[in-house]
């Protein structure tokens, strides 16, 4: 069998585990490491008999090397996507992908005119509760939908230096809401602030609004002492509750609740099998560059709400 060449940008946590993943994957093969930081490139790439590379414009010059995951810090994401591309690789970003969402569109356009798979990391998407959600929600197994509610906190991760926890963490739950409304919320009010971290935002309540007033609240901070990764879906027939870290589900209805087992699955994994396939196997992909605009615009929205106080529309 072939195996797809890949490469990984980054050498943090995460792109280490984009390439512990890469190695696992029986359809790839990890070519190249890239991090402006020689030393920390030769580190990673070492123990998977990868090359290692300070400069990606030399990296990409490599043909072997047919995919790309970009985990850098999110302010070159997009530069380190554009290069990829440009370079005729299919892409897998990490969020938010861009700076600016007339970034994202240009890293869509230019995937599209060079028919190149382009995707974003929400692996939110690849957790089964997460997907039976979806499924209820379309099935109107839950009844009409009526609400959601995320909550994702934590402690300050010391990784983070270039965003606040709206484009790092709320993304997530942003584009988890799209996806269980299966629409773009037409405004969005939210209020953000900072208590720990001067530069940028550490906390942030989002409230979205979908058309018919159906809502979706999202909690985001890095002030609390413990990390909650929690969903809660409501129906007017039943509620859904889903912990992103266990995997526990739950249906909770009128006359009784139960708690459907899914096999336990590493979403990163899930989601880089399902990158590789849908380019060697031209598989429709669950999360597409367009998702990671819709998710960009709005958080972009969001920060600018909190801003002027006021809710602000979404084109």
């Amino acid at each position: 069998m072939t195996k797809l060449g890949v490469a990984v940008i980054g050498t943090g946590q995460w792109g280490k585990n984009h390439a512990r993943i890469y190695k696992e994957l029986s359809s790839t093969e990890l070519v190249a490491v890239c991090d402006v930081n020689m030393e920390r490139a030769k580190a990673m790439a070492g123990p998977y008999g990868a090359k290692a590379y300070s400069d990606s414009v030399e990296m990409l010059k490599d043909k072997s090397i047919e995919a790309v995951n970009v985990c850098t810090w999110s302010t070159i994401l997009f530069q380190e996507a554009l290069k990829a591309l440009n370079a005729g690789k299919h892409v897998l970003v990490e969020k938010p992908m861009a700076t600016t969402p007339k970034q994202a569109e240009m890293l869509v356009k230019i995937a599209k005119e060079n028919d190149l798979h382009l995707t974003v990391g929400f692996l939110m998407r690849f957790i089964p509760g997460l997907q039976q959600i979806r499924q209820s929600v379309e099935n109107k197994q839950i009844g009409e939908l009526v609400c959601a509610t995320a909550k994702r906190v934590s402690q300050w991760p010391e990784r983070i230096g270039d965003v606040g926890v709206v484009k790092d963490t709320a993304i997530h739950d942003i584009d988890v809401m799209n996806f269980i409304f299966n629409q773009q919320p037409i405004s969005v009010y939210a209020n953000m602030g900072s208590m720990r971290i001067q530069k940028f935002e550490d906390y942030a309540q989002i409230m979205l609004t979908y058309e018919g007033g159906r809502t979706a609240f999202i909690e985001s901070n890095w002030l609390t002492p413990y990390k909650t990764r929690a969903l809660t879906v409501t129906g007017s027939d039943a509620i859904m509750r889903l912990d992103y870290m266990t995997q526990d589900f739950w249906i909770e209805q009128k006359t009784e609740t139960v708690q459907p087992r899914f096999p336990f699955q590493e979403p990163l994994k899930a989601e880089l099998q399902h990158f590789v396939d849908c380019i060697t196997e031209k598989k429709k992909p669950l999360v597409t560059g367009e998702d990671g605009i819709k998710a960009l615009k709005v958080a972009a929205a969001a920060i600018e709400s909190s801003i002027q106080n006021r809710a602000v529309q979404i084109e």
